[in-house]
């Protein structure tokens, strides 16, 4: 396992639409443990593939995590099958934008298909924090990131708010 770099917006490689996954074989085995391994760090409870400037399908979260809990999952080329009607608003943030948190309207329930770490077809129901958080990374894999459901003026707010910090970083 090896921990990968984890890219920031407004890296352009953010905007890459991932591919979907062909054969899990132990290279995308690999690539599973080194995204965990960079999300446990990160302190992160989600990871695209996209979100390490790997353009492929893949999505690592351990949503138990914010409970002090072990329990990662794994989703590869996954789909959205049916989202519910009814949304909410949930505050998120993402390890490709630090520092920075905002409420985004998602739905509330999903039913999505994916392959897990085995190559098997699986679909999952998914309700609050669950579906908030694979909506999210399944975002990422189009190329798509939380702050781009915001109004223009949040998300100018917020990405001249990262680019402050990215500037004290680099002088500190």
């Amino acid at each position: 396992m090896a921990k990968r770099t984890i890219l920031t917006a407004p890296d352009p490689r953010l905007k890459a639409k991932g591919k979907d996954v062909d054969k899990v074989d132990g290279d995308i085995r690999r690539l599973i443990d080194d995204m965990l391994e960079t999300m446990y760090a990160a302190d992160g409870v989600g990871l695209a593939a996209v979100q390490i400037g790997v353009a492929l399908n893949v999505v690592v979260m351990d949503i138990a995590q914010k409970e002090g809990k072990n329990d990662p999952q794994v989703f590869i080329n996954p789909k959205i099958l049916w989202a519910s009607e009814e949304t909410a608003k949930f505050e998120e943030g993402c390890l490709s934008v630090p520092d920075i948190w905002e409420e985004v309207t998602r739905h509330t329930a999903i039913r999505a298909q994916y392959l897990d770490r085995d190559g098997n077809q699986q679909v999952v129901e998914a309700d609050g924090f669950l579906a908030d958080c694979l909506q999210h990374e399944i975002d990422h894999l189009s190329g798509k990131l939380f702050i781009d459901h915001l109004s223009r003026l949040k998300r100018s707010m917020a990405l001249k708010k990262l680019g402050k910090a990215k500037r004290q970083k680099e002088l500190a």
